[in-house]
C-alpha cells in the first residue's frame, strides 16, 4: 500500500500511484498480441507473478491485469471494494470465497472458465497442478473506485459484507444459470466460454451469434460473440473499457475515431483489443474457422451505470440515431481489404451469400 494517501493538486491520480507501488510492469498500448506470452514479474501483494494492462482504450474507467500462480502454489487471500471478472487463460485450479466470519465456498476452474468473486468478499486462488503454472486475465473497476474514494484502506480493508452478492448458498458457483429474453445469461460461473451455446444476432451482421453475461450481481458485465468464416461484422462504437479477448480464430480489427484514418490490428487466439471511447471498430474473420471472442466491459443490463458504456444503439444505424455503420454505408476500402486478406489465406468470401 501507499503511505500517505493525500494527493497534491496536479499530482497523479491515487490509482496511478497505487499501480506504481505494486512493483510490476505496466503495459500501455492499444492491444496485446497474445495474453499467453506476456512477460510477468514477481507480485508481492498477490503472492504470484503479474503485469498490469492499462490499455489506451480503458481511459482509466477500468483496468486489467494478468496473474500467474506457480505449480502447486496459491495466491494470498485478499478482498477489495471493486468488481473483478476473471478469465482463466491456462491451467486448472480452484478458488475459495467467503465473507468475513461466513462459510467458505470453493469451486474448481479450468482454461476457458469465467467467474467473478462477489464484491468485497475474501477470495483465494489455488493452482491445481503441481507441474504447470495457472494463468488468468482479470478486468476490474479499480481505477474508478480507487479514484472516487481516494482512500486505500477503505477500498482494501473495508469490513462491510455484501451478503446480497454472496449469500450463504451451497451451490452459488455451481447452480444452473438463468436465461432471459434478449440473449441474456445470468450466472456466477461459466465453465467454458469457448463452448457455451450462443444465439443468433442478425442485426450485427457477419453471420453472428452472441450471448450477454451477467455475473455475481455486478455492474460490470460481459458478452461472447462469434462470426462466420469468410464474413465480417458491421462497424460500431460505444463507451470505453471493453476488453475484447480473442478465444479462437484468426483475423484483424479496424479502429478509428469518426473522420480519422483507420488503424489495423491483426489478431489470433489470445489477442486482446480495447477500442477507445466512441471509436468505430470492426472485426474481420480471415481464418478457416468461426472467430469467437469474449468482451469484458461495463454495461450490465440488470444494474444500469455509465450510460455511454451500456452499448445502446450498437445494432442500430447511425442514420437512425444509433452507433452502427451498415454495410451499404461503409467505405469501399473495407470490403476491398477483406477480399485481399481472404485471398492470401485461401478462404472464400461469404459476404454475398
Amino acid at each position: 500500500m501507499i503511505k500517505g494517501q493525500a494527493a497534491k493538486i496536479g499530482d497523479k491520480s491515487l490509482y496511478d500511484r497505487w499501480v506504481e507501488s505494486q512493483g510490476i510492469p505496466v503495459v500501455r498500448d492499444f492491444y496485446i498480441e497474445d495474453v499467453r506470452k506476456v512477460a510477468l514479474e514477481s507480485w508481492e501483494r498477490k503472492g504470484g507473478h503479474g503485469v498490469f494492462l492499462n490499455l489506451i482504450g480503458t481511459e482509466e474507467i477500468n483496468d486489467s491485469y494478468i496473474c500467474e500462480i506457480g505449480p502447486g502454489r496459491s495466491l494470498k487471500p485478499e478482498r477489495c471494494l471493486f468488481e473483478e471478472m476473471v478469465y482463466v487463460v491456462s491451467g486448472r485450479g480452484a478458488t475459495t470465497v467467503w465473507n468475513e466470519g461466513g462459510r467458505k465456498q470453493t469451486f474448481e476452474w479450468q482454461a476457458g472458465s469465467l467467474f467473478s468473486p462477489p464484491l468485497n468478499c475474501w477470495r483465494q486462488h489455488f493452482n491445481g497442478s503441481g507441474s504447470e503454472p495457472a494463468r488468468f486475465f482479470a478486468v476490474t473497476s479499480a481505477p474508478l473506485v480507487i479514484n472516487l474514494f481516494h482512500n486505500l484502506d477503505f477500498v482494501f480493508q473495508n469490513e462491510f459484507c455484501f451478503v446480497d452478492r454472496l449469500p450463504e448458498e451451497e451451490r452459488y458457483f455451481s447452480a444452473d444459470g438463468k436465461q432471459y429474453p434478449g440473449r441474456i445469461w445470468d450466472s456466477n460461473f461459466v465453465p467454458d466460454v469457448k463452448s457455451i451455446a450462443l444465439e443468433e444476432w442478425k442485426e450485427r451482421g457477419g453471420g453472428g451469434k452472441n450471448i450477454l453475461l451477467e455475473l455475481s450481481e455486478n455492474t460490470m458485465a460481459a458478452h461472447i460473440s462469434e462470426f462466420a468464416v469468410g464474413r465480417y461484422k458491421k462497424a460500431h462504437r460505444h463507451g470505453p473499457g471493453a476488453h475484447v479477448v480473442i478465444l479462437g480464430g484468426k483475423g484483424y480489427s479496424l479502429m478509428w475515431p469518426e473522420g480519422a484514418p483507420k488503424r489495423r490490428f491483426d489478431w489470433r487466439e489470445g489477442s486482446i483489443i480495447v477500442p477507445p471511447n466512441m471509436w468505430f471498430h470492426q472485426h474481420f474473420n480471415t481464418g478457416a474457422i468461426p472467430a469467437r471472442y469474449l468482451a469484458l466491459r461495463w454495461g450490465s443490463t440488470k444494474y444500469k451505470f455509465l450510460s455511454n458504456s451500456q452499448g445502446e444503439g450498437v445494432d442500430v444505424s447511425v442514420k437512425e440515431g444509433g452507433n452502427q455503420i451498415e454495410y451499404e454505408d461503409e467505405d469501399l476500402e473495407v470490403p476491398r481489404m477483406f477480399e485481399e486478406e481472404l485471398a492470401k489465406e485461401g478462404v472464400a468470401s461469404q459476404m454475398h451469400a
